[in-house]
């Protein structure tokens, strides 16, 4: 059984300077990497290095940005056979700029992965059959969102929604999230409060499940992570590790949980799957070159058990 990630593939240019550049201002940074980025091109990477086999459905575009990603995808064992070389939009782009307290600000320039459309969603359609989780997030329209995730519940695959960049959502969007993974700001945006800590992360815990999610999970950074359902709620400590550059630690977190879901593990183990996931990513610069590997994901989670 596989994942299926329906999402967004850029090619990242992150820059580490002392602070986050204020309007107008120009900054002196220590260094700079370029890797493939993109919310679903980070979670599909993070959830084979996890164990999962990734079947990936999304656009680049015939620029030599295109080009790179594809083959540094490909050597990440995903399969890139649904992936489109789009001819009439660019490959998306991200600017990042990373701290000293590992903080980022980042613009994106979406390209073709605004591009997807209903050809799109029967691409990844046809892949359901064999899938048990597929994972979306907001970098690509939300019409072609919604109408894959439509196409997952019909074939009982579960969906992992990420929502970010996080914008309104219809009424309609909730009752097809088997997941939901919001962090502080994403939270505040769909229900319209800021979580500071477990108790306020309940609380918008069963907004969610009032709007229809199956499980709500709040992702609330270095201080943890709560999830709840009908059934049952709890929350995960932060992992212990020395943190250099967050970005992309949501993108892992949402991996560790959909390959700990694929593998039928129990609700709260997979929570503990999707922190250990973040944490590790927060350990090393970039955004795919920090996803985790299996094998030190479980050994975080063995010492600090």
């Amino acid at each position: 059984m596989s994942i299926v990630v329906f999402g967004s593939i850029n090619m990242d240019l992150t820059a580490y300077v002392p602070k986050l550049p204020q309007l107008g201002e120009t900054l002196q940074g220590s260094s700079y990497i370029t890797a493939p980025g993109g919310k679903g091109n980070n979670q599909g990477a993070a959830a084979s290095r996890l164990g999962a086999d990734v079947k990936f459905v999304g656009r680049v575009g015939t620029d030599i940005f295109g080009d790179q990603v594809l083959k540094i995808i490909a050597e990440q064992k995903v399969d890139i056979s649904q992936i489109l070389q789009d001819n009439e939009h660019g490959t998306g782009i991200a600017v990042i700029c990373v701290d000293k307290n590992a903080d980022n600000s980042i613009i994106i320039i979406s390209g073709a992965n605004f591009a997807l459309d209903d050809s799109d969603v029967a691409r990844a359609k046809a892949l359901m059959s064999d899938a048990k989780v597929l994972m979306l997030q907001l970098e690509v329209p939300l019409d072609a969102c919604l109408k894959t995730a439509q196409a997952a519940h019909e074939q009982g695959v579960k969906v992992v929604f990420d929502p970010a960049p996080a914008i309104p959502l219809p009424a309609e969007a909730f009752k097809l999230m088997d997941f939901i993974t919001p962090n502080e700001t994403e939270t505040e945006i769909l229900t319209g409060f800021k979580p500071a800590n477990a108790e306020d992360a309940a609380r918008a815990a069963k907004l969610f499940l009032e709007k229809g999610v199956g499980t709500a999970i709040i992702k609330l950074g270095a201080k943890g992570v709560y999830y709840e359902n009908k059934s049952e709620s709890g929350f995960v400590p932060p992992y212990k590790v020395t943190p250099i550059d967050t970005v992309a630690a949501g993108d892992a977190f949402n991996a560790g949980l959909a390959v700990a879901i694929s593998e039928g593990k129990p609700l709260a183990e997979a929570v503990r799957w999707g922190a250990a996931a973040g944490a590790l990513a927060t350990t090393r610069k970039g955004a795919l070159p920090s996803m985790p590997y299996r094998d030190e994901l479980i050994k975080l989670m063995k010492e600090q058990a």
